[in-house]
């Protein structure tokens, strides 16, 4: 998963946008004397409008991020005892490849659009829809290590309105759907009710991700556990569901 959102990080940065023109571009000779303007780049002011299309920049990671986004905070995020025996939190020392400064505690505040854009799948071998989805208004995520000590996260995602965490989390489920089974992202369904679905997100060569999304009122929550037995975990995705229903959307 790392390398996959490493991969859309690097591609915004080579996008080269810029606010401030070259020192030695802002104007060329022209051939009567003086100058001719050179248009530059830059950036849009008007807050995005749609999580299905990638930021502009990534998130910045010169400081630690906050560990609370709004009114998000750890009380919106389940107990590690909630979620499977031995499982505990995780502050996640980020680093250069991870592209975050850690803020040595468990949770940490996330660029809303950013986030959102990449908990959507990419890779798959079948073409996706291509419908705008609302923008989240906050995004926390918190780390965890399961009792087998494998890695694991959990990202709330807190929108203006139940409309639009219904938006999102439609169309997230249904580039989920679409994905398929083949290409470098294959995404199996283990099950799904009305309000939470559980899914295999395999990366080819790589690790796997038992994934459990959900949505209540104006939040959406997205777990991710990595798993070397994805197929056996259909219960407990079933099993944790509760937990983090209970907690999600509270003020």
């Amino acid at each position: 998963m790392r390398a996959v959102l490493a991969a859309v990080a690097a591609a915004v940065l080579l996008c080269g946008c810029s606010s401030e023109p070259a020192a030695n571009s802002a104007a060329t000779p022209s051939p009567s004397g003086g100058t001719v303007p050179i248009p530059t780049n830059t950036l849009n002011t008007v807050p995005p409008t749609d999580a299905a299309q990638p930021p502009e920049l990534p998130e910045q990671a010169t400081a630690p991020p906050p560990a609370a986004a709004g009114p998000v905070s750890s009380k919106n995020l389940p107990a590690p005892a909630k979620l499977g025996t031995g499982w505990k939190t995780y502050a996640d020392p980020g680093g250069a490849e991870a592209g975050f400064l850690g803020n040595e505690t468990w949770t940490r505040s996330r660029e809303p659009h950013q986030a959102a854009f990449e908990a959507l799948p990419v890779g798959c071998g079948k073409p996706l829809p291509t419908d705008s989805l609302p923008v989240p208004k906050h995004a926390l995520q918190g780390s965890y290590r399961t009792g087998a000590g494998q890695p694991a996260t959990v990202l709330v995602l807190r929108f203006t309105d139940a409309g639009q965490a219904a938006g999102y989390y439609g169309g997230y489920q249904t580039r989920m759907t679409a994905c398929g089974t083949k290409g470098s992202l294959q995404v199996k369904q283990l099950w799904s009710t009305p309000d939470a679905v559980a899914s295999i997100r395999a990366y080819e060569g790589a690790e796997a991700f038992v994934e459990l999304s959900t949505v209540k009122g104006s939040t959406v929550a997205l777990l991710a556990q990595a798993s070397a037995t994805p197929d056996a975990q259909a219960a407990w995705a079933r099993s944790v569901v509760p937990a983090l229903r209970a907690v999600i959307d509270s003020p």
